[in-house]
C-alpha cells in the first residue's frame, strides 16, 4: 500500500478525502451523544490498531520518548472531534464540514512557525480568501432553519475544530519520518481516549459504562472507527511523507464538498443551504485546485 501511495500520492490523497467525506454523515447517523461517540470512535480505532501491531510483533518497538508527544497530539485530535461532531449536532453536516476550510488560513501562519520557514504570501492570500468566502456564506440564513443561534454556534464549533485539526496535522508532520504511521495513529487514538475518560471523571459522569448501543449505531461506529479513522489516519500520515502539511490541509478542504453532496442525498431538506453557501463552496473548490496546480509547478 505504501508504494502505491508514494507513486500516486495526489490520487491517493484525494481518494482519502472522499472517504473522509463520510465522517460527518456517520456522525449524524449515530444517535449517541457527542462525547460518547468520540470516545467509542477512538477506543475502537485504538483496539484495531493495537491488535494489528500485536500480530505484526511491532508493539514493543515504540520508543518511550515519543509516547507522551503522540498522546498529547491524540488529545488534540479528541478535542477536534468533540467540537466537530457537536457542530453537526447543533447545526448540520454542511456547516460543520465547510468550517474545516479555515484550516488553510491557520496552516499558512502556523506551519512556518513549526518548521521555521518563511511565510509564503500566496498561502496567506488563499487562506484569507477562504475566510472571506466563509464570511460571505454566513451572510444569509437558510429559510428552513428555525433556530438562528444554532447556525452561529455550529460555525463557532466548526472553526475551533479546524484550528485543532491544523495543530495536530502539524504535530504529526514532526514524526512522519521517524515513526511508522500505524504506531503514530494508535498512540494518538489512545491519547484521545485518555483525555475523554478524564473529562468523564471530572464531570463525574459514568453513564458511558452503562450505555446500550443498538446494532445500527454499532455498525456505523465500526465503519467510522476502522475505515474513516484508523485507515484514513494511517493513510494521511503516510501521504505526508511526500506532501507538505499545507497541501494536505488544502486537499482536505474538499471534504465539505463531498460531505455536502452525500448529506443532501441522505438527509434531504435538513442539509439544504442558501445560494451564497453553494457559491462559496465552489470558490473554495477552485482555490484548492489552484493551490495544487501551483505546488506541482514548483
Amino acid at each position: 500500500m505504501y508504494r502505491i501511495i508514494q507513486r500516486h500520492k495526489l490520487i491517493s490523497l484525494h481518494f482519502m478525502v472522499v472517504i473522509l467525506g463520510f465522517t460527518g454523515i456517520l456522525g449524524k447517523l449515530i444517535s449517541l451523544q457527542t462525547i460518547d461517540l468520540v470516545w467509542y470512535r477512538m477506543m475502537l480505532a485504538f483496539i484495531c490498531l493495537f491488535i494489528f501491531l500485536l500480530l505484526k510483533k511491532k508493539i514493543h518497538t515504540i520508543k518511550k520518548r515519543n509516547i507522551l508527544p503522540l498522546l498529547s497530539a491524540g488529545a488534540i485530535v479528541g478535542l477536534h472531534w468533540l467540537f466537530f461532531f457537536e457542530a453537526i449536532k447543533v447545526s448540520n453536516v454542511a456547516i460543520a464540514v465547510i468550517c474545516l476550510a479555515t484550516s488553510s488560513l491557520f496552516s499558512a501562519f502556523l506551519e512556518p512557525m513549526f518548521f521555521k520557514r518563511k511565510i509564503l504570501k500566496y498561502e496567506v492570500f488563499f487562506g484569507a480568501i477562504v475566510m472571506l468566502v466563509l464570511s460571505y456564506m454566513l451572510y444569509e440564513k437558510p429559510e428552513h432553519q428555525e433556530n438562528e443561534i444554532n447556525i452561529w454556534l455550529g460555525y463557532t464549533y466548526g472553526i475551533i475544530s479546524a484550528l485543532l485539526a491544523t495543530l495536530f496535522t502539524l504535530i504529526n508532520a514532526r514524526f512522519i519520518n521517524k515513526i511508522d504511521a500505524v504506531k503514530i495513529t494508535m498512540l494518538e487514538m489512545l491519547g484521545g481516549v485518555i483525555l475523554i475518560s478524564l473529562l468523564f471523571i471530572f464531570q463525574q459522569d459514568y453513564s458511558i459504562l452503562s450505555t446500550k448501543i443498538n446494532v445500527e449505531d454499532f455498525s456505523y461506529l465500526l465503519l467510522l472507527a476502522t475505515i474513516c479513522t484508523a485507515g484514513v489516519f494511517v493513510w494521511m500520515i503516510e501521504i505526508m511523507r511526500y506532501i507538505t502539511p499545507y497541501s494536505v490541509i488544502m486537499a482536505v478542504n474538499l471534504e465539505p464538498i463531498y460531505s455536502i453532496i452525500i448529506a443532501l442525498m441522505i438527509f434531504k431538506t435538513s442539509e439544504e443551504m442558501n445560494l451564497s453557501f453553494y457559491i462559496g463552496s465552489t470558490i473554495i473548490l477552485f482555490i484548492v485546485f489552484l493551490d495544487g496546480y501551483i505546488k506541482n509547478k514548483q
